[in-house]
């Protein structure tokens, strides 16, 4: 990523939840633990079924008095009127600030200019009054700014960032093994553990209950973990949704995303998973990369 570059990423929204019970709701809800957001520290999350399947995933970021949530848009309804179902009688107000802050991506060398700047996974600071926090997954994702929309280009210009091309950001995370579009395309068809969440710094299995924290926990423990999201590329042919993918004629995983930046899941404990390996569905021949940051 080019020190000079930044990133508009306009398929994100935002979410304001604040409120007297905002910490605890929010803690209740999450895989990863609230109390590690703070002015200095922002988080990667999800929100699961209760059976601990995909749902959501998304940033927070502590901002005043309440809690910044940013998400992919056409994530953004369902999420809002999930956490409107769990709301209950918790004293808590959730908005949709979308139309009044817009996400900017750009690079970790960037990050480390500003004044107390720390190299530390989710580190947060604030640029005037915009939160500005190193991306949790991996630093090679560089840093987010979060600001209101009529200040952005004008910010933008005095911290001498040139506005590049969204599909050379989202070429840069498929090929580095994290998802970077097309989230509810995973949704119900897989656990959260299965996206990489642990690798990701999106799940704390010390927190305690969450919803979907039962499975999770036990996926976990017993070492049932078989299955990873994983990016894959075509060498030749077409991808459909939800078809298989063979290795030597035996079903190994299926496509999940199958357009612009695919992503399928792969029973990666059976394969010894090499650059030379050719897979294929149906009608393509495909390429499977597992990231460098998956030890396991």
């Amino acid at each position: 990523m080019n020190v000079k570059n930044v990133y508009i990423l306009d398929d994100r929204a935002i979410l304001y939840v604040n409120g007297e019970d905002a910490k605890e709701f929010l803690q209740n809800l999450i895989s990863n633990n609230i109390n590690k957001v703070t002015d200095a520290n922002s988080c990667f999350t999800s929100l699961l079924s209760p059976q601990g399947k995909f749902l959501y995933e998304f940033f927070i970021i502590k901002h005043k008095s309440g809690y910044i949530i940013d998400c992919e848009k056409p994530q953004v309804d369902g999420l809002f009127k999930q956490l409107s179902i769990y709301k209950l009688r918790s004293k808590v107000e959730i908005l949709n600030l979308s139309n009044e802050f817009v996400v900017a991506a750009f690079s970790h060398e960037k990050f480390l200019t500003f004044d107390e700047a720390q190299d530390i996974s989710g580190f947060t600071l604030k640029y005037r009054e915009d939160p500005i926090f190193l991306d949790p997954r991996h630093k090679k994702l560089g840093a987010r700014l979060i600001i209101n929309l009529e200040k952005l280009y004008l910010s933008l210009k005095k911290l001498g960032l040139k506005d590049s091309k969204l599909k050379d950001y989202y070429s840069f995370s498929h090929k580095l093994g994290i998802v970077p579009k097309d989230l509810n395309k995973l949704q119900n068809k897989l656990f959260g553990i299965e996206c990489n969440y642990e690798e990701l710094n999106g799940i704390d299995f010390k927190k305690g209950c969450y919803v979907g924290q039962e499975n999770t926990a036990r996926i976990k423990l017993k070492n049932k973990l078989s299955k990873r999201l994983l990016p894959i590329n075509t060498i030749q042919g077409e991808l459909t949704e939800g078809e298989s993918i063979y290795y030597n004629e035996k079903e190994i995983g299926k496509v999940l995303i199958e357009k612009d930046y695919p992503f399928a899941l792969i029973k990666y404990r059976d394969l010894n998973l090499s650059v030379n390996d050719n897979f294929n569905t149906k009608d393509a021949s495909i390429k499977i990369e597992k990231p460098d940051w998956i030890k396991s």
